[in-house]
């Protein structure tokens, strides 16, 4: 690391006026994580942190492209950076492939990170317009960012930004392994029920079986996604604290199991409700979206009645055939509810989402259809009245938080375990089948928007939010605490003890 050349004028000023810490934030380089992490970043800078947020090349480009030119200009206390990703140049509009990013996570990025790391605090002893980086900031799969953390001697934070029993499922692999539940004898072992098997020994997840938990341990051979997994899990011991967008009511047994096995564990969200808290500034302006969002979706849905639309969005990884597409195009029609759906370009597998000519005539007067939008306004909107959902863990909270009852068709990752928190935890959300059928949706969807189950959704997912908005109520929530401890207690006093 490079030594502060100081004058001594200079080490006088900040004996007087202290630097502010410096937190260098870094999501792994997907949607899903990008989104909590800029979040958290924001929260940060309101508390006096300046900010270092990176982002792979590929990403970056992407954000500015649908952000626009000036987007990502930051502030002088808020400043984005990049890094390689070490994959083969691409230009395409569309997440990257995920068992090529891990490999690449693993073997390519720990050397360009140790050298901006380096330059940021270089450039630190040589102007007082940047402080010196004071910790780290990573998702929790980033672990190499703990070795460069160690080397500079400065705290290393890991973010989980899914569940908290998302994150315990993952933490049970090893034993999983151990006791030879995974990997799976040969492919018949995906179809021929032994998925179904209850696992009763993981804390706070009685029931859940081996098709509930993150998929990654469904395969025949320990793959570099399953090592990935495994090196997050194992280095996840080392960091200084692990944060988790959840709230201690709502994952009450997993957090307290996991707070037994691991560093402090601070779980401050939601994240939107705690950003909620604090005064609006110049950087609500920042956004993370990788696509260009249509918010033309807005205006439309205010000439809706309240909870009178579904909205279907499966998030910015999951991709299924073209005969599930129309599945699900058919069964939204017959059902004769209105919708607004949410298709990326590459939602099919290995070509373009186009639906069939007679599905958009027949619904035309009841649908909208487009490419991306805000999330977040649309699940708030009042004429949102249920969300068809891959259960992802963003859309997960923000349906929670907006009230809004789920159909859940989870694809990988966390979302089959998400899934199983909303329909037999939280009572918040229903499972349409893996090979989904146009009759099933058509019946699910009614029962969402106008049936007794429906109905009891919606006052349990009401109930849910209510408990968020109180988690995070200043000074006196649980996560508005956890977040004004672990500021105080872990990054604070790292920055305090570096500048002294």
């Amino acid at each position: 690391m490079p030594t502060r050349d100081m004058s001594s004028s200079k080490a006088q000023q900040q004996t007087h006026n202290p630097s502010p810490p410096h937190a260098v934030c870094i999501p792994y380089p997907a949607q899903g994580h990008i989104n909590p992490m800029l979040k958290l970043a924001k929260l940060l800078h309101h508390k006096g942190f300046h900010i270092t947020f990176i982002n792979t090349e590929f990403n970056h480009r992407r954000l500015i492209k649908s952000q626009g030119p000036h987007s990502l200009s930051g502030t002088a206390s808020f400043r984005f950076e990049t890094i390689p990703d070490g994959l083969p140049p691409s230009e395409a509009n569309a997440t990257q492939d995920i068992p090529a990013l891990c490999h690449s996570i693993l073997h390519n990025f720990i050397d360009p990170f140790r050298i901006l790391v380096a330059k940021l605090n270089h450039d630190a002893a040589a102007s007082s317009d940047v402080p010196p980086v004071t910790c780290i900031v990573s998702d929790w799969s980033m672990s190499f960012t703990q070795k460069v953390a160690q080397e500079v001697g400065i705290p290393a934070v890991f973010f989980f930004p899914g569940s908290a029993t998302a994150s315990m499922g993952l933490v049970a692999y090893p034993q999983l392994i151990q006791k030879g539940f995974a990997p799976l004898k040969d492919a018949s072992y995906l179809t021929n029920g032994y998925l179904d098997t209850v696992i009763d020994w993981i804390p706070g997840m009685n029931g859940i079986r081996l098709k509930d938990l993150p998929s990654f341990i469904r395969a025949t051979e320990l793959n570099v996604t399953t090592h990935f997994v495994l090196e997050a899990i194992d280095k996840a011991h080392e960091a200084s604290a692990i944060i988790l967008n959840t709230f201690d009511a709502l994952e009450h047994d997993v957090v307290e199991a996991l707070s037994t096995m691991y560093p402090p564990i601070y779980p401050i969200g939601p994240l939107q409700f705690l950003l909620d808290q604090y005064p609006q500034n110049h950087l609500n302006s920042i956004g993370s979206s990788l696509w260009k969002e249509e918010t033309e979706c807005l205006s439309w849905l205010d000439s809706k009645q309240p909870n009178s639309v579904v909205y279907i969005n499966f998030g910015s990884i999951t991709v299924m055939t073209a005969q599930q597409l129309i599945e699900f195009a058919w069964g939204l029609a017959n059902s004769n509810h209105t919708f607004l759906w949410i298709i990326r370009p590459d939602l099919i597998v290995g070509d373009l989402a186009i639906l069939l000519p007679d599905f958009v005539s027949e619904t035309k007067e009841r649908s909208l259809l487009a490419s991306w939008c805000p999330q977040e306004q649309v699940l708030n909107h009042p004429s949102i009245g249920g969300f068809l959902t891959h259960c992802g863990w963003n859309s997960t909270l923000e349906s929670i938080c907006s009230g809004v009852p789920m159909l859940c068709w989870p694809f990988f990752a966390d979302q089959q375990t998400n899934c199983w928190s909303c329909c037999s935890q939280w009572g918040v959300g229903m499972e349409i089948n893996s090979d989904v059928k146009r009759e099933e949706v058509e019946r699910m969807v009614r029962e969402l928007m106008a049936g007794e189950r429906g109905k009891e959704m919606k006052r349990k997912v009401m109930e849910w939010k209510k408990l968020g908005e109180e988690a995070t109520t200043c000074s006196i929530g649980s996560s508005y605490l956890n977040f004004e401890k672990m500021v105080r207690f872990v990054l604070m006093s790292a920055g305090s003890n570096q500048s002294s």
